[in-house]
């Protein structure tokens, strides 16, 4: 497992290569379909967005309700490729990784090879075991979203697989071609 604080996941992403286990630590922020939306249009119209993008990393998920003495409730990810259309231009942008679960577009892929950054997967339907791994959680914006709000959480040690690198490696593509070579 290679240990990683987002701090480091701009420069670290160059080096990571599909297939790879990670625990991440650190700011992650939480945005789905209905902030992405809303997040390109504040960058359509020159005004600020909820958080930096460059140097960031999303986590496609929105977290249920925190249970008494808890921090956060079930935080599972979804599925990314339905953030596809915003994916290229938060990665133009300076955005070094994405969380998720499932396959990403060509076109998602190739900005992640042309911005050196990473696509990280998540177990899904692990939520309740997911908030675990988490510290820390903070509406930041889009309150109005409810679960789908954005949302600044902590990592500490958040496992993860390296499923989209930025020379190419891609586990969905590879994991195909294994099987049908068996």
């Amino acid at each position: 497992m290679i240990e990683l604080d987002t701090s480091e996941l701009k420069e670290k992403a160059k080096t990571l290569r599909a297939g790879d286990k990670v625990l991440l630590s650190g700011t992650v922020y939480t945005s789905r379909d209905a902030a992405h939306k809303r997040i390109k249009q504040l960058i359509e119209e020159n005004k600020p967005i909820p958080y930096e993008l460059s140097g960031a990393a999303i986590y496609y998920a929105g977290p249920t309700a925190a249970k008494e003495g808890m921090v956060i409730g079930s935080c599972g990810p979804t599925t990314s490729g339905r953030m596809d259309v915003y994916s290229p231009m938060f990665l133009d942008r300076g955005l070094s990784a994405m969380i998720g679960k499932g396959e990403r577009s060509e076109e998602v892929c190739e900005a992640i090879k042309r911005n050196k950054a990473v696509y990280l997967c998540a177990v899904g339907g692990a939520g309740a075991l997911a908030c675990k791994c988490i510290t820390e959680c903070e509406v930041i914006a889009f309150e109005d979203l409810g679960c789908e709000s954005v949302k600044r959480l902590k990592f500490d040690k958040f496992p993860l697989i390296v499923a989209v690198d930025c020379v190419g490696g891609n586990i969905f593509k590879t994991g195909r071609e294994q099987f049908k070579s068996k």
